[in-house]
C-alpha cells in the first residue's frame, strides 16, 4: 500500500512542473495526498480539501505589507508575496492559512503517527528538510501538506504534512523559500517608523538580526560569559568552546582548508589595515605597484595609500565601463612585474557590480602578486569558496551577514599569515615573553592580541548558521528574482536614472532623482518608513567616475518583498509627480 503510494509519489512528481520550478501543481499533490489517505486503514478518501476551499480564508495581517499609492498614503492588500514567474507580486496562499484552524484536527481513520508517518514515506522523503514539522508546539498533532511552489496555494491535510520538497526524485526541485516566514525570525522588521511599517532597503550598509542570533548573544551572556583560553573554570572553557566552534563555522561558510586561516577582528576595515600594516609593511617597497579598481570602499582604498606613502610605493587603478563593471584587459595590463598586490571588492557597495574575481585573481598571480578580495558586500548574497576563489586574502564583516556590529574575519592561506610578523602586540598572541626576545604564536592567534570580541564572535556563529540552513544558493537566488523585479520597475520612474547597471550584479540600485537633491530624496522616503541610504557610500571615487557626488542606495536582502519594491517605486512616483502606472 505504502510502498505504492511512495513509487506514484516518485515517478508522478518529476514529470510535473508547472510553475518552472520542478514542483507539482496543487490539484496533483490533492489527489496524491488522497490516494494515500484512502490506503490507510480504515480509508480516509476525501480528508483533503479542494484547492477552492481556501480562496476565502480570512488572511492574517503582515507586517510590512503596507504600501503607498501614487497619490495618497493607503494600504495594499495586506497578503504575503511571492515572485512569480514574470516577476510579478502573487498570493502566497500556503501563509494565508495559517491562521486557519478547525476547532479540533478531525479523526483519519487511524492514520499513523508521525514516526510510523516517517517510516512509512522514507522512501520519498529526505530527512535534511525535517518534512514532517507539527505546526506548533500548542498543536503538535496537527500538520500540513502545502506546496513550495510560489504563488500556488497550499493544501491542509487534516491531521498531517508532507512537504514535496523534500521529495529527492523532483528533477530541478529546490527548497521551499517562504520569504513571509523567514521575515517572523527578524523581530526589527515589525517596527513602526513615523507611524508605518519599517521597509528596510539599507541592507548594504547594515544588515538586520534574526532571531537566532539575538538568542545566541544573550545565552552567551547568561550562561557562558567568561574570557577564553588559559583558565581552569567551568565558564571559560565552554566561551573557549563556543568561541572557536564559531572559528569553525566561519572556516566552513567560506571553504577554507583550516580553522588556523580564519583570525577574528572588528569588521572588513580592520581586517584590511591589518593586512596592510603587517604582511604589507613586510612585503612592499618602494618601487613597488599595489593595483586597486575604481569600485573599491574607501576601507579598500586608503591603508593602501598610506603604505604606498610610506614605502614609496605606487597606487595603479583598474576602470570600469559605462555599466560599472571591470575593463578586464585595462586592468590585464595594469599587472607587471612591479605588482605587488591587488586589492579588489567582490561586490561594490555602491553599484552593486559583481566583479570577476576568479579570473583577477588569476592574472595577478600570473603576474606574481599577492591578491587581496574584499567581501564585505558579498557574503550575505552569494556562496564564497576562498579554495576555489585562490585569493590569499578575503575579508568580510559580521553586521553585513546578519551577525553582530564589531566582528569580522580575515582570512588567509596559513603558511601565508605564518609568515606575516603580528600588527598588534599583548596577551594572547605569544608563546614566550622576555625582556630581550618575545616569541609569537602561529596563526591565528598571533593576529588576536587581548581579549577579543568573544560574544560577537558567537553570534556571527549564529547568523552563519541561520544562513547557512537557509542556503546560500537559495538566497542568492531569490535574491536574484527580487532584483530583476525592482530594476523592472525603478527604471520606469520620470526623472530616475539608474547609476550600475552590469550584468551581473547583487542587490544594489543606485539612482539620483531629477530635481531632488539625494538627501532629501531619503528624508522623505524616510516619512513614509522607508530606509534608504543617500551620499557617497565611502566609495567617492566611483561615483565620480559617473560624475556624481552622490546616489539614493537602497539595496536588497532576502528578507525584503515585492511590497517592499512596490513602497519603495510608489514613493518615487509620487516624488517624480507622476502616476504610477501599475497602481492607475
Amino acid at each position: 500500500m505504502t510502498s505504492k503510494w511512495a513509487s506514484t509519489m516518485s515517478t508522478t512528481i518529476p514529470t510535473l512542473d508547472s510553475a518552472g520550478f520542478g514542483l507539482p501543481d496543487v490539484d496533483t499533490l490533492a489527489r496524491l495526498a488522497n490516494e494515500f489517505f484512502a490506503a490507510l486503514p480504515g480509508g480516509a478518501a476525501g480528508q483533503v480539501p479542494a484547492p477552492e476551499r481556501f480562496a476565502q480564508v480570512p488572511q492574517p495581517a503582515v507586517p510590512g505589507a503596507d504600501a503607498l499609492t501614487p497619490d495618497a498614503p493607503g494600504p495594499l492588500p495586506a497578503v504575503p508575496d511571492a515572485i512569480g514567474l514574470e516577476g510579478r507580486r502573487a498570493v502566497d496562499a500556503p501563509s494565508q492559512l495559517d491562521a486557519h484552524q478547525p476547532a479540533s484536527p478531525p479523526s483519519l481513520g487511524g492514520a499513523p503517527g508521525e514516526a510510523e508517518l516517517r517510516s512509512l514515506l522514507a522512501p520519498v522523503l529526505s530527512p535534511g528538510f525535517g518534512a514532517l514539522t507539527p505546526q506548533s508546539a500548542a498543536r503538535p498533532a496537527y500538520y500540513f501538506l502545502e506546496t513550495a511552489q510560489y504563488g500556488n496555494p497550499g493544501i491542509r491535510v487534516p491531521g498531517q504534512v508532507f512537504s514535496p520538497a523534500a521529495v529527492p526524485e523532483l528533477a530541478g526541485a529546490r527548497p521551499p523559500f517562504d520569504v513571509n516566514l523567514i521575515r517572523r525570525d527578524f523581530p526589527i522588521l515589525g517596527e513602526r517608523v513615523n507611524g508605518r511599517p519599517l521597509v528596510w532597503l539599507d541592507n548594504a550598509a547594515t544588515t538586520q538580526k534574526p532571531q537566532a542570533v539575538i538568542d545566541r548573544l544573550a545565552h552567551f551572556y547568561r550562561h557562558e560569559n567568561s574570557n577564553i583560553h588559559r583558565a581552569a573554570h567551568e565558564l571559560a572553557a565552554r566561551a573557549t568552546d563556543a568561541y572557536e566552534e564559531a572559528r569553525e563555522k566561519v572556516r566552513g561558510f567560506l571553504n577554507a582548508r583550516s580553522a588556523n586561516e580564519i583570525v577574528f577582528v572588528r569588521g572588513a576595515t580592520e581586517a584590511i589595515n591589518l593586512v596592510a600594516q603587517s604582511w604589507g609593511r613586510a612585503n612592499v617597497g618602494e618601487g613597488d605597484e599595489i593595483v586597486l579598481t575604481q569600485l573599491e570602499h574607501h576601507a579598500n582604498i586608503v591603508p593602501w595609500q598610506q603604505l604606498a606613502a610610506e614605502k614609496g610605493a605606487k597606487l595603479r587603478v583598474a576602470p570600469v565601463d559605462d555599466t560599472g563593471q571591470i575593463l578586464l584587459d585595462e586592468y590585464a595590463r595594469l599587472l607587471g612585474p612591479k605588482t605587488k598586490l591587488v586589492a579588489f571588492t567582490q561586490v561594490s557597495n555602491a553599484l552593486g557590480t559583481i566583479t570577476p574575481a576568479r579570473r583577477m585573481v588569476e592574472l595577478a598571480h600570473a603576474a606574481g602578486a599577492t591578491v587581496l578580495v574584499d567581501g564585505a558586500q558579498s557574503v550575505s548574497h552569494m556562496a564564497v569558496d576562498v579554495q576555489a576563489l585562490d585569493a590569499d586574502f578575503f575579508v568580510f564583516s559580521g553586521h553585513k551577514v546578519f551577525a553582530p556590529t564589531g566582528i569580522g574575519v580575515v582570512y588567509g592561506k596559513e603558511a601565508l599569515l605564518n609568515a606575516t610578523p603580528p600588527w598588534q602586540g599583548g596577551g594572547n598572541m605569544i608563546r614566550d615573553v622576555t625582556f630581550e626576545h618575545t616569541e609569537y604564536h602561529d596563526a591565528p592567534g598571533r593576529f588576536e592580541a587581548g581579549t577579543g570580541n568573544i560574544a560577537d564572535a558567537v553570534g556571527l556563529g549564529a547568523a552563519i548558521d541561520y544562513v547557512t540552513a537557509l542556503g546560500m544558493d537559495n538566497i542568492a537566488r531569490y535574491e536574484h528574482e527580487l532584483l530583476a523585479y525592482a530594476t523592472r520597475l525603478i527604471r520606469d520612474v520620470p526623472g530616475l536614472h539608474l547609476v550600475g547597471t552590469a550584468a551581473d550584479k547583487a542587490s544594489v540600485l543606485s539612482f539620483t532623482l531629477d530635481g531632488y537633491k539625494t538627501e532629501d530624496v531619503g528624508a522623505l522616503l524616510n516619512k513614509e518608513g522607508i530606509a534608504v541610504r543617500a551620499g557617497h557610500h565611502c566609495a567617492q571615487p566611483i561615483l565620480r567616475r559617473f560624475g556624481l557626488e552622490a546616489t539614493v542606495r537602497p539595496s536588497l536582502a532576502f528578507y525584503n518583498t515585492c511590497a517592499d519594491v512596490d513602497a519603495l517605486v510608489a514613493a518615487l512616483y509620487r516624488l517624480a509627480g507622476s502616476r504610477n502606472p501599475l497602481r492607475s
